[in-house]
């Protein structure tokens, strides 16, 4: 099933905690389709009066703020036997390739590498842990961190919720003409917002493939 088809069989307190809960665990560490989740859900709440896009767009930020929180919290006290870790239980997104990557961008651009790092999949399960294992002070990670989460998912959600809106009446005409319409303008403009981020750190596009 679609990840949107199934969001629509759930009651909107429940989308709420989802993205939220997902975003977190994502954020947290743990490789979840964080981004996807949350497009899905505000393109369904320009579609349906039940979910409030507000509320949406507070859960994914809180969810986002508390899990890069509690990820620097683990990090902190794991240090890097922690990446070692995680590098056996997740592979594909953990290899020593990705870290060395990862870690290269935090020395050289610190806060800036959390706040960009929202919009950077991969980076953005690094984000918290390694700033914890690599102990940037939590000032400086938690004005980075509170700036991210709240222009990459607060921005996320009001972009394809007015997207979605815009595309209702083609949704009407076109049907799933108009959905996918409505589909790739909403993509196009958060490529274009991460295009922005990787141009203001250019380390950035390299933590998405191990090093040679």
């Amino acid at each position: 099933m679609h990840v949107q088809e199934w969001l629509e069989t759930v009651p909107a307190v429940a989308v709420y905690a989802l993205v939220g809960l997902v975003i977190g665990l994502e954020s947290l560490g743990i490789p979840l389709p964080g981004e996807i989740i949350l497009v899905s859900s505000a393109l369904l709440a320009s579609q349906h009066g039940e979910i409030d896009p507000v509320v949406l767009g507070a859960s994914a930020t809180a969810g986002a703020i508390i899990g890069d929180s509690i990820g620097y919290a683990i990090g902190r006290k794991g240090g890097r036997p922690l990446l070692a870790w995680l590098g056996n239980k997740f592979p594909k997104h953990f290899s020593e390739g990705h870290i060395a990557t990862a870690e290269r961008s935090f020395e050289k651009w610190g806060m800036w590498a959390v706040f960009f790092g929202r919009f950077v999949a991969l980076l953005r399960i690094f984000a918290g842990p390694l700033a914890g294992v690599l102990r940037m002070p939590y000032w400086k990670f938690l004005i980075a961190n509170v700036l991210g989460g709240i222009v990459w998912a607060g921005g996320t959600t009001a972009v394809i919720y007015y997207v979605g809106i815009v595309a209702e009446s083609w949704l009407k005409r076109f049907s799933w003409l108009g959905l996918v319409a409505a589909v790739l303008v909403g993509l196009t403009s958060m490529l274009l917002i991460k295009r922005k981020a990787k141009k203001a750190n250019p380390n950035l596009e390299a933590t998405g493939a191990p090093t040679p």
